[in-house]
């Protein structure tokens, strides 16, 4: 479907969605957050799609943060109102495909707590990251604070929430909070060469994998390691896991299905 301010385009299994408003470094407006949250619905009901790239058009920014004029005339009653609802951090969260964020340039607020909710964050090294919330008297409302805690620890990501800085992308590949880090011109072709590689795999099995994965950031070792054996017997009793279970004995390659 035609979008405003995003593009989506698809190539062997993997969709590319690009937050389109360049002369805005991409800023987070009600469009976009709305349109994000249409696309990544339609990519999740698409089997023919088996990992999302996510990444801001132009070379500036992945996304510079929130449109801070659109929200600037809103009464807190109003702003509570517009964050009630399913917010598109959420949405990318709970995406059940993998979803890789390509990051060049500006990766601030919004845009760091957008990044935050993907699976794997590729970096160019023009990339800046920060949560500069604290500038204008306010804190990060997007996973900021606990995104960020659980990525890279309690002191990095205070540091980032009330000093307002910005770091590099060195900084940023050091402390965790991006897990690849490449020259600027090869960040979009590494995210694809990862996301390539992630759709030989069964669907069923990287659904799983990602779900056990995120239940370890919210439950004790012991609920997650029950959790872990649940989901190992689902894949274990899927076609697609018996079909790579077949497909190893007989020395072939696996034909997964995605059932």
């Amino acid at each position: 479907m035609p979008y405003e301010s995003i593009l989506v385009e698809t190539s062997d299994a993997v969709a590319t969605v690009t937050v389109n408003r360049p002369e805005k470094l991409n800023a987070l407006n009600a469009t976009v957050r709305r349109e994000l949250v249409e696309a990544l619905d339609g990519l999740a009901a698409d089997d023919d799609i088996r990992a999302v790239l996510l990444i801001g058009a132009g070379d500036k920014a992945f996304v510079a943060g929130a449109d801070v004029a659109e929200f600037a005339a809103r009464t807190p009653l109003e702003q509570r109102d517009v964050i009630a609802g399913r917010r598109v951090y959420d949405a990318a969260a709970a995406f059940p495909k993998p979803l890789i964020a390509v990051i060049r340039g500006y990766c601030l607020g919004g845009g760091c707590e957008l990044a935050l909710a993907c699976d794997l964050r590729v970096a160019g090294r023009s990339a800046r990251f920060g949560q500069p919330e604290i500038r204008l008297g306010l804190v990060p409302g997007g996973g900021g604070t606990q995104r960020l805690a659980r990525l890279v620890g309690y002191g990095q990501a205070l540091r980032l929430a009330v000093t307002g800085d910005f770091i590099d992308a060195e900084d940023a590949y050091r402390i965790g909070l991006v897990e690849f880090l490449v020259d600027d011109d090869r960040a979009y072709e590494t995210a694809r060469e990862i996301a390539r590689r992630m759709t030989r795999w069964s669907p069923v099995a990287l659904r799983l994998a990602k779900e056990a994965v995120q239940a370890a950031l919210e439950t004790p070792l012991s609920a997650g390691l029950r959790l872990e054996r649940e989901l190992f017997l689902t894949a274990f009793a899927s076609e697609d896991g018996r079909e790579g279970v077949r497909a190893f004995m007989e020395k072939r390659e696996p034909r997964f299905t995605g059932r």
